[in-house]
This record gives structure tokens, sequence and C-alpha cells, in this order.
């Protein structure tokens, strides 16, 4: 494979400041890409070129960081932010799901409304979602989560029909067990054992994995992969 060359391309990425993000923002910066950040919190410093502060529990904040996109007119739109809550179903308050859905699918939703007009003039674009294994398969205590990235996904899947004559691919991406402070913090070091003994191959994925191929699926290298909702999770949603 030849390497990914991004110079000249501009990158947003969404929830840059740690994890999976991070990593994607530090591989389009090694690729040559000039790369945006957002965050919810100020960052002082991380791969990025620019940072926009936004807070995708405040839908004004929302607003904001669309037309910020609407302005730096990126050729690649990576939606990574999200927010997750495991409870029994019967226990989830209404807020916390709607706050969910508004992080998880507005937020993703507005920003490529933003995005999408300047990929269309250039003939080019790429979107990549952040989903997740629960937005592929189910599990209890989801409800929420799995409610959002089953919408994300469904969300990718008409914007993948209605532009790919544009020139622009959309594609899910769907991490499993992901080796994360967020996962170890989640887990634990008793829950990930067990989780592990039910991966084919054993351990988690490293934030590297996951950013290398979210690299490739958003390169002109990808020609003919959109609408699709791709897992990176070792063989544990199929077997």
């Amino acid at each position: 494979m030849p390497e990914l060359n991004f110079e000249n391309k501009t990158v947003l990425v969404t929830g840059a400041t740690r994890g999976i993000g991070a990593s994607i923002a530090t591989a389009f910066l090694t690729a040559g890409a000039k790369v945006i950040g957002t965050g919810t919190h100020a960052a002082s410093s991380g791969s990025f070129d620019e940072y926009f502060q936004a807070d995708f529990t405040d839908v004004d904040q929302i607003s904001a960081c669309a037309d910020y996109v609407r302005g730096t007119k990126p050729d690649v739109l990576i939606n990574n932010a999200g927010i997750n809550k495991n409870l029994p179903f019967v226990e989830i308050d209404p807020i916390m799901f709607q706050r969910i859905q508004q992080v998880n699918v507005f937020a993703p939703f507005s920003l490529c409304q933003a995005a999408i007009p300047s990929m269309q003039r250039k003939g080019w674009g790429r979107i990549v979602n952040i989903s997740s294994i629960w937005g592929k398969i189910g599990k209890e205590h989801r409800a929420a989560y799995s409610a959002s990235k089953f919408a994300l996904d469904g969300l990718t899947l008409s914007l993948a029909a209605e532009h790919a004559a544009d020139g622009i691919l959309a594609n899910c991406v769907a991490p499993g067990f992901t080796d994360t402070e967020l996962t170890q913090k989640m887990l634990g070091e008793e829950g990930i054992r067990k989780i592990l003994t039910t991966v084919p191959i054993r351990r988690m994925a490293n934030v590297e994995e996951i950013a290398r191929f979210v690299v490739w699926l958003s390169s002109p290298e990808n020609s003919y992969i959109t609408g699709q909702n791709i897992a990176i999770d070792g063989g544990f949603s199929r077997v």
C-alpha cells in the first residue's frame, strides 16, 4: 500500500483530545493534513493545527461548531465525539436519553450538513462517523447508547446514497473493545479479563489500529467503499 498523503487536505476530528479521537488526529497530522480538532474543554496542546471548543450537550454550541465547519470547509469530517451511560432500561432518565442522542446523532447530523456543500463544490469528500459494535449488535443496559449508534448508521447510509454522485463517500467505523482510559475506567481489570475471553483475538484493539483504518477509509485510496458500518472488533460481533 502506498504511503497516504493528505497534503493540501483539511481534516476535522471531533472529540480529538483523548482516546480514539486523539489517535485519529495524530495519524492525519502525520500524513500531512491540516488537522482541526474539537473538544468539550479548552486544549492547550494536541495533535491538531487548530482547535474549536464545543460542548455538544449544548445545542447552541453545536450550532456554533457547525458555523465553524462551514467556514473551514474540511475535505474530511470525522465525527468521533460521543457519550455513553449504561443503565437498566427502566432506569434511563428521559433527559439523559435525549442528551445522548443530541451528542451522538444530532451533532454529527449538524456537522455533516455544514460540511457537505463545500465537498459538493470540490467534487470530493470523505465522512467517517465513529459508531460502535453496540450500533451493530445489542446488549443489556445499552438502550440509549445503542439507539444513538444505530441511528448514526442510518444517517450515514442516507448520506452515502444521496451524495455518492458528488464524490462524497460516507461510512461508519464501529470499534469493539478498545484500550482507552475510558474503557479501563468503565470495565476495570476484572471486567476486561472476562470480556477478552469472548474476543477471538483475545485482546482489545489499540487506538492506533482504529486510527490507521479511519485514515485509509478517508483517503483517495478508498474509491469504492461507501454506506458501510465496518467493525474493528477482533471478531467479537461475528462469532
